[in-house]
Order: structure tokens, then C-alpha cells, then sequence
């Protein structure tokens, strides 16, 4: 609790004493009417006196009908009736239900504060004259910062100097440190937890991770749901209408009766026009709504989940196909050594001279291989290199002749050579005319890929798509071990377009199409797919600027995580339009036919809002961490 909802507590403490004992003197005294009133507006000025403040500044500054007003005349009414316990109570309630609100709402903003509080103070930038601090708006791209253990990484950089655990929590979730070393890039935002580390900036910091996180959190109010933008436009009509309405119940009633030579029964039917009013009171509504996509975004912001605004929460709830690119997004997007075969060497053996031939080439599959051979290259061993053009390497290595390339290589080197029937880039190797074997490399599959996709079948899902610029063979076994429906290779940038436009044009009515993606090729896509999903950690950033939705920690199973959240979301928007407009609904027709009294109006009005807030909260409540059922 905050000073402001304890000082609130304090007031319905001392409120609810002073009614009891108003109460008490009330039984047992029967004081005068005019006692009783003065013994009952003590509580009442202490619990409400801001409500009414509230409501006269309204009154004056044009803005009359809010829920302030519609209390403070209902009570106000009540009391001038003689009915001052029911006025009395009324007020006190209705801050109980405020102060629950409050306490909600607070919660729900420590999400979104925690995200907001990874916004480094300083960078300490290294210079020829020392260790210098500065804002990390002015540290230029380019400079080495230095990071001390405890301390946040002020700026998207690389690891020049140092290794050490990285707490990525804030950014993507995981509770478990991540392991650094040199030549490793690093994210803003994270925290420094062991070793020193002097970091090559990459990126000025508007443009980093950090930056762009409290962007998309700053922004996300911005884009209202329909639910929300429904619920805005009902308080609008909705406070004035109950307003003419109980005008007319409290006055109009009695003149048709007098009118009809009727006992006009004034007092009856302006306690019956209060009693409407504070039934009518649409706090239930007004708050929670707001609140439960709020909760929704901070919850799932919580989770390195970052949804854009509450409009993107109501179409990734109606999503029921999932279409992938494969690169980078279900698989790693660095090439792997996957396996040695045929290999007349030890397989460490192999690998050695394949990097010894591959060291200075930046080939991504040469650079792969020298980072598996996990040794010591020593250059004095390579006498002779030349590299063939869209064949390979043929180099001296040990005074012996060595091949290393495809088939047009060995081809070229007069050597036979063995096929390879695994999915792969094959590197096959040849000494002094001997065929030794061959090294097959690929872009492997991410750890959780296909449980993710099992995940999002758990979720409704009705179909799930792969689409890639790779080859057949790549593709479909990639398709095969994730378990996806539909598979389309071979494709350029426009080509998934397309094919996104068929699926949005042959969709199910009410449902979506999301896009999960991660290059600089897939921005279009992730813009024409209803929702687009981009990852975050190693994701470009047009893809990023272009989704909906940025999972932080490139984990795919955070998309159907991200799916739940968003239905989970929806289903307590629905239970509380559903709920409060219907309990309002039934309590204001038994207020105007004079059966509902102030108390039945206390419950329609703050019991039903503190219900609605209630379920509201529910958002606030982690998802579980098991994701295949």
C-alpha cells in the first residue's frame, strides 16, 4: 500500500467507528431528527469529503457526469430525506471499492514500472583519460563502456574484454543467468552479475533494446481495444441517460400522478431516483475493463512478452493459424556441425584440418567449422592456400596436399567421393588424393521448436504454416520433425506475402492470422498478417518495428504463451460486461419499481465493481511454465 490508499484506509476505519456508534446512539438514544442528522454527517464528511470536492470542481469545470457526481448527489439526497445511515453507508462503501480499485490498479502498474525501471541511469564510457561518466544518450557508437558487476549494460553492444552471467530477467523473463564471453553481443538492460566487462557500443542508445522496450511500454495505452473504446463510448451516453432517467423517476413520476389526481408520493419517488442513481454508478465497467488489458500487458511484459497495445491483445485471443518463417525463428540461425561421416580420421582428427584449411575464410559454414574444432590453430602448419570460388579450399597443411569443398571439388581434385543422405550442408575432405570423409552442417532446429508447436495446437489452433526460401529437402525435414500442417519453400519476400494473403482471404470468419518472423525480409509480412510476432533478442529491428507482438527471449514457446495470455484476457473482459451489465440491469429495474432499497443499490453498484476489479486482477497471476499438456 501506498501512503495515499493507507491515509484512504485510515479514513474508512475511523468512517466505519463513528457510523457504529452514530448507529448505537441511534437505537438506544432516539435522539431528534435534527441530532441524528448531525451524528451521522460526522462519518459522512470524513469518509466523502473529497467526493464531493471532486464533484463540485466537476460541476464547474463542465464535466458533471462522472460517478463522483452520481454519488455525491444520491448521498447527498438520502441525508436531506432523513435516510442517513443509508447515505452514510453509501459513501463508505463506495471508498471500500475505491481503495480495492486503487490497490488493483497498483499492482498491475508494478509490472509495467518493473519494465520501466531497466532504464539506465549512466554509462561509464573509457577514455585516454580514464573512466568517464556519462548519459548514455550522448555515448557515441563505437566507444568502449565499461560495466561493473551489479550494474546495468547501458547500451546494445559486443564484448571486447571480460565474460561473465548476464540477468536477463527484466528483458525476457528467464530467472536463470545467461553465460557471456568475449565476442559476444549483449543486450541494454541486462545486469552485470560476476566479471567486468568493457563493451564495443553497437548501436546509439535510442535505438537499443532498453529504449525500444520502454517505447513499445510507454505506447501501449495508446492503442485501445474495441472492447475498451465500447465501454468509453457507453459511460459517455450511458451516465447522462440514468441521470434524465432518474430526473424523470423523481420528479416526472409524481407530476403524471398529480396529474391523475394521484397522491404524488414526492418523497417516495426521489428516494427511489436516488436508489436508481447509485445503482446506475458504472464504475464496474469504467475500471475494470481498462484494467484487465493493462494487467494483460504488464503480466505478459513480465514474461519477455511485449504486446503493443490492448487492440493487438483482442486479435492475437481470436488467432487460429500460425504462420512461421523457418530461419531464425524456429531454428537458430547459425550454422551447426550436425555430423562427421565416413571419416578414415578420429572425428576431432577431421575437424581439425577442415579448420586449419577454413580459418581465414568468413564463409559462415568455414566459421562454423573452426568453432567447432574447439583447438589451438596454429598457422605454421599451413604452408600454401587458395580459395576456389563456389567450390571450396585447397591448401597445404602438414606438407600434404588438402581438399575441402563440395562435389565439384572433388570433382575437380580427381576424387571419389561418398554421398550424404542427411539434411545439410555436406563438406566432404580429401588428403593427398584419399577421400577421408565428409562434415555435414546445418542450421539446426531451436531446442523448443517443437514443442512450441505442439503448444499452440493445445491452444485452438487450427493450422500451422512454415514458410522459407530453403530448398525442398531442408524445408520438409524441418516441416516433419516440427509436426507443421502446411509447407511452402523456396519462396522470396513477396512470395510469403502471397501467401499470407490467401490464408487471411480463406480464413474461418472471426479468426486471425499470425505471422511469427524475425529477419529484415519478414517485416512486410508481419505487417500484412493480422497480429505479427517478431523475436525480439535476434530479430532485425524492421521486424521488430513492424510486429505486434516481441517475444525478448527468441523462445517460439512464448507464442502460445503470449495466445493464453491474450484469451485469458478477453474471457474476464467478457465475464465482467457481461456480469456487471447484467446485475445493473436487473438492480435498476427493481430500484424503479421501488423493491431495490440503498443497500441492494450499495451491492449493484461498489459489490459488483469490486467483484469486476477482482476478476480483473486474475491478470496479474503468472502463467504457468508448462506448456504442453
Amino acid at each position: 500500500m501506498n501512503r495515499k490508499q493507507k491515509k484512504t484506509l485510515m479514513r474508512i476505519i475511523a468512517a466505519l467507528i463513528l457510523l457504529l456508534a452514530a448507529a448505537a446512539v441511534d437505537i438506544i438514544a432516539g435522539p431528534a431528527r435534527y441530532i441524528r442528522l448531525v451524528i451521522y454527517l460526522v462519518p459522512y464528511i470524513v469518509i466523502g469529503y473529497d467526493i464531493l470536492i471532486k464533484a463540485f470542481k466537476g460541476i464547474i469545470n463542465g464535466q458533471v457526469f462522472d460517478e463522483n457526481f452520481l454519488m455525491a448527489v444520491a448521498t447527498v439526497g438520502a441525508m436531506a430525506l432523513g435516510e442517513y445511515r443509508e447515505g452514510s453507508a453509501v459513501m463508505l462503501f463506495y471508498q471500500i471499492g475505491e481503495l480495492f480499485q486503487s490497490i488493483a490498479v497498483g499492482r498491475s502498474r508494478k509490472n509495467i514500472a518493473a519494465l520501466m525501471d531497466i532504464r539506465p541511469d549512466c554509462a561509464y564510457v573509457e577514455t585516454e583519460g580514464g573512466v568517464e561518466e556519462c548519459d548514455p544518450d550522448e555515448v557515441e557508437v563505437g566507444s568502449i563502456i565499461v560495466v561493473k558487476p551489479g550494474e546495468k549494460i547501458p547500451i546494445d553492444g559486443v564484448i571486447t574484454e571480460g565474460n561473465s552471467a548476464l540477468n536477463t530477467a527484466a528483458l525476457t523473463g528467464e530467472s536463470l543467468p545467461v553465460d557471456v564471453f568475449e565476442g559476444d553481443s549483449v543486450s541494454s538492460g541486462s545486469i552485470n552479475m560476476t566479471g567486468l566487462l568493457r563493451i564495443k557500443t553497437t548501436k546509439p542508445f535510442g535505438e537499443s533494446t532498453v529504449s525500444k522496450i520502454l517505447e513499445l511500454v510507454e505506447n501501449s495505452g495508446e492503442r485501445k481495444s474495441r472492447s475498451e473504446n465500447f465501454i468509453s463510448k457507453f459511460a459517455r451516453y450511458y451516465t447522462p441517460a440514468v441521470c434524465i432517467s432518474a430526473l424523470m423517476l423523481g420528479v416526472g413520476v409524481p407530476l403524471i400522478r398529480l396529474a391523475l389526481n394521484m397522491q404524488a408520493g414526492l418523497g417516495m419517488w426521489i428516494m427511489r431516483a436516488l436508489t436508481f442513481l447509485v445503482i446506475s454508478c458504472p464504475c464496474a465497467l469504467v475500471i475494470s475493463i481498462p484494467l484487465s488489458f493493462f494487467a494483460a500487458i504488464g503480466g505478459a511484459g513480465s514474461e519477455g512478452i511485449l504486446i503493443k497495445g490492448s487492440n493487438f491483445i483482442e486479435t492475437l485471443s481470436k488467432t487460429k493459424y500460425v504462420v512461421f518463417d523457418k530461419t531464425g525463428t524456429m531454428t537458430k540461425g547459425v550454422f551447426e556441425v550436425v555430423g562427421i561421416h565416413h571419416s578414415k580420421l578420429e572425428d576431432r582428427k577431421l575437424l581439425e584440418i577442415a579448420a586449419l584449411a577454413e580459418k581465414n575464410s568468413n564463409h559462415p559454414i568455414a566459421r562454423c567449422i573452426v568453432k567447432a574444432a574447439q583447438c589451438e590453430l596454429d598457422d605454421s602448419r599451413i604452408s600454401d592456400i587458395k580459395e576456389i570460388s563456389g567450390e571450396g579450399i585447397r591448401a597445404v597443411i602438414d606438407g600434404k596436399e588438402i581438399y575441402i569443398g563440395n562435389d565439384k571439388l572433388m570433382a575437380r581434385a580427381k576424387v571419389s567421393h561418398k554421398d550424404c543422405s542427411s539434411v545439410g550442408s555436406v563438406v566432404h575432405v580429401a588428403i593427398d588424393g584419399e577421400y577421408m570423409g565428409h562434415i555435414v552442417v546445418a542450421d539446426v532446429l531451436k531446442k523448443d521448436a517443437a514443442a512450441a508447436v505442439s503448444a499452440l495446437k493445445n491452444t485452438g489452433i487450427l493450422q500451422t504454416v512454415m514458410l522459407t526460401g530453403d530448398g525442398e529437402a531442408a524445408a520438409e525435414a524441418a516441416a516433419k520433425e516440427l509436426n507443421i500442417d502446411k509447407l511452402y519453400s523456396r519462396l522470396m519476400p513477396e512470395d510469403k506475402v502471397k501467401k499470407v494473403e490467401e490464408l487471411l482471404d480463406d480464413k474461418r470468419a472471426g479468426s486471425a492470422v499470425a505471422f511469427v518472423g524475425d529477419g529484415i525480409n519478414d517485416a512486410p509480412v508481419l505487417t500484412r498478417a493480422d497480429i505479427g510476432i517478431a523475436m525480439g533478442a535476434l530479430g532485425s529491428d524492421a521486424a521488430i518495428e513492424a510486429a505486434d507482438v516481441v517475444l525478448m527471449d527468441d523462445n517460439p514457446l512464448k507464442i502460445s504463451k503470449a495466445i493464453r495470455i491474450a484469451k485469458k484476457c478477453m474471457k474476464i473482459v467478457y465475464e465482467n460486461i457481461v456480469f456487471a451489465i447484467g446485475v445493473k440491469l436487473i438492480c435498476l429495474i427493481l430500484g424503479a419499481l421501488g423493491i431495490a432499497n440503498m443497500w441492494l443499490a450499495i451491492f449493484a453498484d461498489v459489490g459488483v465493481m469490486v467483484i469486476a476489479v477482482l476478476n480483473a486482477i486474475r491478470m496479474l497471476r503468472r502463467e504457468k511454465s508448462v506448456y504442453v499438456e
